[in-house]
């Protein structure tokens, strides 16, 4: 089940979505490499993030899933976002120089095609940030947050998603350690819920956040190659035998 552009935008205006939202932030702030002049791209819901990571780019687009529906951003002016598909994306190959991708790849039918996506309109070198549902977290077993829905990830799934299909993952971070509780006292106490999860529980988080730069050529597995039988030639002395020299 997904969540609908509406239903997306109504839990990060709630209590619960802006604290999640906020840790997300800071999350991404540790990893984050601002750039001037990028062409920056938001895959997925990256509205919350939008305005705090794209003042240096050049240009920003938002694009969303065809079947989660879109919303209108920046809404003071002209809309800069569309519908697409995860894996058909309306650019032209090395068109953009980072994705920010949020709510994006736990739906996507093929992770793989997702990602090679990515890849494909991703310029050389270009960065790819990902926030994805952690399978070992607490947020992923709820369905009344957005993080409850899709498939959640390991960071060692997710590491190997990356390598397969050309990407290093360079940074990682971790967000959402508080439950996913809509409580003031919990509320409150998010911070502390923070500092003490990143410390001493941070496989535990609700969502992993990680860097990955594009490459540009894969490596080839090496197979282990059955043994072959070689014909190894003998060489036989020239000249006289023993017996003829005998008789001599």
């Amino acid at each position: 089940m997904i969540m609908d552009a509406v239903e997306l935008r109504e839990f990060y205006a709630s209590k619960l979505g802006l604290a999640a939202s906020h840790s997300i932030a800071m999350a991404l702030s540790s990893i984050w490499n601002p750039s001037s002049d990028e062409i920056f791209l938001g895959l997925g819901f990256p509205l919350p993030w939008m305005d705090r990571f794209s003042t240096d780019a050049e240009r920003s687009v938002a694009m969303m899933q065809a079947g989660q529906g879109a919303l209108q951003w920046p809404s003071p002016s002209a809309s800069a976002t569309a519908l697409v598909y995860d894996d058909e994306l309306p650019l032209r190959d090395a068109s953009v120089d980072r994705i920010l991708m949020v709510h994006f790849l736990e739906q996507a039918e093929s992770a793989d095609e997702c990602i090679g996506e990515a890849w494909r309109v991703l310029s050389p070198g270009g960065t790819l940030v990902i926030v994805i549902p952690n399978r070992r977290g607490v947020w992923a077993r709820f369905e009344h947050t957005p993080f409850g829905t899709g498939r959640p990830y390991s960071r060692s799934q997710l590491n190997t998603l990356l390598r397969n299909n050309r990407f290093t993952p360079e940074k990682w971070s971790d967000a959402l350690h508080f439950p996913p509780s809509k409580r003031d006292f919990v509320l409150r106490t998010r911070g502390g819920f923070e500092r003490l999860g990143r410390r001493f529980w941070p496989v535990f988080s609700g969502v992993i956040c990680v860097t990955a730069t594009k490459r540009l050529f894969q490596g080839i597995p090496v197979t282990a190659r059955a043994k072959r039988r070689a014909v190894v030639p003998v060489l036989v002395p020239q000249g006289t035998s023993r017996s003829n020299r005998d008789q001599a």
